[in-house]
Parts: C-alpha cells; structure tokens; sequence
C-alpha cells in the first residue's frame, strides 16, 4: 500500500492537494498547532511519570512516597501556564483580524 506513495509520487501530491481542499487551508495551521501542544503536554507527562517512579525507588522502603494530586487551588506548571498565553495571544489575535 505505502510502496505506491515511494514508487508513484504523483499519488502523494493528489492526496496532499485532497487533505487541503476537504480541510481547508486555514484550518490546517490550527491543527498542526494543536497537534503540536498535545504532543508537548504529553511528552512532559511522561517525563514525569518517569522521574515519579525514580523517586519512589530512592524513597526507604519502610516509608511510601506519594505523588501530590493537582488540586484547583494549586499553581499551574509551567507548561500549562505558557499554553494558556498561547491560547491568549492567539485568541486575541484572531478577534483583531475578524475586527478589520
């Protein structure tokens, strides 16, 4: 099935112009972008995941570590903080451009 797309390039291109005339151009940037920040937001997930576990085995063992659950009254991390202002920027971007 994929060796057409590397033995017959014209295939390619006829489902690249049929993503973008069914999606639509400006739509999408937008969801690359989204794609983009999930994968992000799921990659940090991982990462700490990963150091939680770490963390637990350098723990003794007579005590048990456990992980802080995020709450709402909790600070946001990092990462949530700037997608948020991404959302923001964009957000506000997008009402100046339907605004002129």
């Amino acid at each position: 099935m994929f060796r057409n797309l590397v033995d017959h390039p014209w295939v390619l291109v006829i489902l690249v112009v049929l993503i973008i005339a069914l999606f639509g151009s400006k739509r999408l940037p937008d969801a690359a972008r989204g794609l983009g920040r999930s994968m992000r937001i799921f990659k940090s997930e991982v990462k700490e995941m990963k150091n939680d576990g770490k963390e637990e085995t350098k723990a003794s063992p007579s005590t048990t570590a456990t992980a802080p659950t995020r709450t709402e009254d909790t600070e946001p991390t990092a990462l949530e903080a700037k997608l948020a202002a991404e959302d923001a920027a964009q957000k506000n971007a997008e009402q100046q451009s339907r605004a002129s």
